[in-house]
């Protein structure tokens, strides 16, 4: 989902999408229930949906692989995921929940604001394959 989507938005490639599978596949193994959560949205056996918190980060919690299909975003699936991932959050005592992302996300970047993200720094950067203005945004309770 994440290739094909950020693919047809911004051009992401091969590299993007051997990150996302290498992190993501790191996450799973190492995986504390504890401390780390993973949500997918499912739709007979199809996933819709996806959002993970990466604990282990000493800095905070990682907000992480947030994205919701074509079908169903903008019908509130998006929120009602992040919603569920800062409650995770707030109840485990995550006092900072931070994420990266890049200009042009507009919808994601409402929601995040509404859910009491706000920007702290932006660069210019490629590291997903393709030139960007990448964004850092933090929530703290």
């Amino acid at each position: 989902m994440h290739a094909s989507y950020y693919h047809r938005l911004v051009g992401f490639g091969v590299p993007f999408e051997a990150v996302v599978a290498r992190e993501l596949a790191d996450f799973c193994e190492r995986c504390d229930g504890a401390r780390d959560g993973l949500w997918l949205a499912l739709d007979g056996g199809e996933v819709q949906g996806s959002i993970a918190i990466d604990g282990r980060d000493f800095a905070g919690a990682h907000l992480r692989w947030f994205i919701t299909g074509d079908a169903v975003r903008g019908s509130g699936l998006g929120s009602r995921l992040l919603t569920d991932a800062l409650n995770f959050c707030d109840a485990g005592g995550h006092r900072r929940v931070h994420l990266w992302t890049f200009e042009g996300l507009d919808a994601a970047r409402h929601l995040y604001e509404k859910h009491g993200f706000r920007l702290v720094h932006q660069q210019a950067g490629a590291r997903w394959g393709s030139a960007v203005n990448e964004q850092h945004f933090e929530r703290l309770v």
